[in-house]
């Protein structure tokens, strides 16, 4: 109900701009202070990248791991806690994981590569929601989940606080990518032809059925080994999964593709996440790409050190708030500055 229209005025602002935020804004409103928005939403996946690059650091030393016999498959989820939570409190190796995955994915981006990357993603993407449909079966199944699909399923609206519904009007905003840049890049490419509220409709869709898959994996899987449910997390990601894998038949290949998939999904989206940025540098700064990708990449890495420890707190205050703002600047700028007749 909320981010469905911001996700089609991004995509009306994309499309009737054909460029990326820095200039749409500029371009609608040529002349006016509205291009001051255009350059806020532009640091807005500077400083969102800083959370993928950490997560997919993570996620490149699980792809290791699931490589290397006998280190994933064969633990209980209080071991796995234990050496996922040692992982990341280790002050040297999770960054060079992530320095690691940032170099990988500006390799990439300078070279202006991405029909490899992209011929991957159409492989590995429908895999992983393959891979998801098999997990929630697996583990809707399992002893004692049960108390898992009462958690998710069984009204409680003594629950619903303001802060929680904030809380998911946040999830929804960055869950769909709209912030002001994500959908507004997407749309630069939408033909004439195409229909905007049924591609906003279809992405909506797929994006709510994707995270019921994931909830319905994970949450029943938390409530067999006793974990406290409420509880959330990139840690989530690491700790129950594996868990939830190693008893499955053919367990060690699902994780190693599992979490390539995972790896591959965060590259996708950075690569998307980085291109106006980049772009903007190259402009302003009359720099090769070569050299534009640098730049970003070392504001990359010092604001993925920055927050090595405060992951998930980061993601809050993105959800919750950055993203809120940057989405609701992108409506305000289509429904009050361009007006009704030029939506329609």
């Amino acid at each position: 109900v909320l981010a469905m229209p911001v996700m089609m005025a991004e995509f009306i602002i994309g499309r009737g701009s054909r460029t990326n935020a820095s200039h749409a804004f500029n371009k609608l409103a040529p002349g006016s202070w509205w291009k001051i928005i255009g350059y806020i939403c532009i640091s807005a996946p500077v400083i969102i990248v800083g959370f993928y690059f950490v997560i997919s650091g993570w996620t490149l030393e699980y792809v290791i791991q699931s490589l290397t016999p006998g280190s994933m498959i064969q633990q209980s989820a209080e071991a796995y806690s234990t050496e996922f939570n040692r992982f990341i409190a280790s002050p040297l190796k999770p960054l060079v994981w992530v320095i690691l995955f940032i170099l990988i994915n500006h390799v990439i981006l300078m070279r202006g590569v991405n029909s490899g990357i992209e011929k991957a993603a159409n492989i590995l993407m429908p895999v992983l929601f393959l891979i998801l449909i098999i997990f929630c079966i697996r583990s809707i199944f399992l002893p004692g989940s049960s108390e898992g699909m009462n958690f998710l399923f069984k009204p409680d609206f003594s629950k619903i606080t303001p802060n929680v519904v904030l809380r998911a009007m946040g999830q929804a905003f960055f869950s769909l990518s709209v912030a002001g840049n994500g959908t507004l890049i997407y749309g630069s490419y939408l033909s004439d032809e195409e229909n905007i509220p049924a591609a906003a409709g279809r992405v909506a869709f797929f994006d709510t059925l994707a995270a019921l898959l994931a909830s319905l994996v994970i949450i029943p899987a938390m409530a067999t080994t006793g974990a406290k449910l409420d509880q959330g997390g990139p840690g989530l990601l690491f700790i129950f999964l594996p868990n939830l894998i190693k008893n499955m038949p053919g367990g060690k290949i699902i994780v190693i593709i599992f979490f390539v998939a995972v790896l591959f999904a965060g590259l996708t989206s950075l690569i998307n996440l980085y291109e106006a940025p980049i772009a903007t540098v190259q402009e302003k700064f009359h720099l090769e790409r070569k050299p534009a990708c640098a730049v970003i990449a070392v504001i990359g890495v010092i604001v993925s050190i920055l927050i090595q420890g405060i992951v998930s707190g980061w993601m809050d205050v993105l959800s919750i708030y950055i993203c809120p703002l940057g989405a609701g600047l992108a409506g305000i700028m289509l429904f009050w500055v361009c007006g009704k007749e030029y939506v329609e």
